[in-house]
């Protein structure tokens, strides 16, 4: 049985993809959302699996240097990271430093942050 969080981002995210497409920024936030939570249940796989379709679409939509992209990347490299992954997460938490550098500048916390998580 779904708990109530859940059921709740999932009829969210099944409205925005009627309302606005599943490519739309809105529909991928709520992508993202539910992958946090669904990586908060344990649920790993389907955590992953969200991460990386909003990963493709902020891509598509925003670039791979957008703060939407960025923080997405972050979140897998967080997850890869809690699985053991090594490699992964380090992958994920390089394109997330170095996009940060550039778009945020090396002092800035949410740069600071990626630094942290390496």
């Amino acid at each position: 049985k779904l708990d109530k969080t859940e059921e709740m981002h999932i009829q969210a995210l099944q409205g925005f993809e009627e309302a606005l497409r599943p490519k739309h920024t809105l529909t991928l936030t709520t992508v993202n959302n539910l992958a946090v939570l669904y990586a908060d249940q344990g649920k790993l796989g389907e955590a992953e699996r969200m991460y990386m379709r909003a990963l493709q679409g902020y891509k598509e939509a925003l670039g791979p240097n957008h703060t939407l992209t960025l923080n997405t990347v972050n979140n897998l490299g967080l997850l890869y990271a809690n699985q053991g992954k090594r490699s992964e997460a380090e992958k994920m938490y390089m394109w997330a430093l170095q996009g940060r550098k550039e778009v945020l500048g090396l002092k800035h916390t949410l740069t600071l942050n990626i630094i942290n998580n390496l």
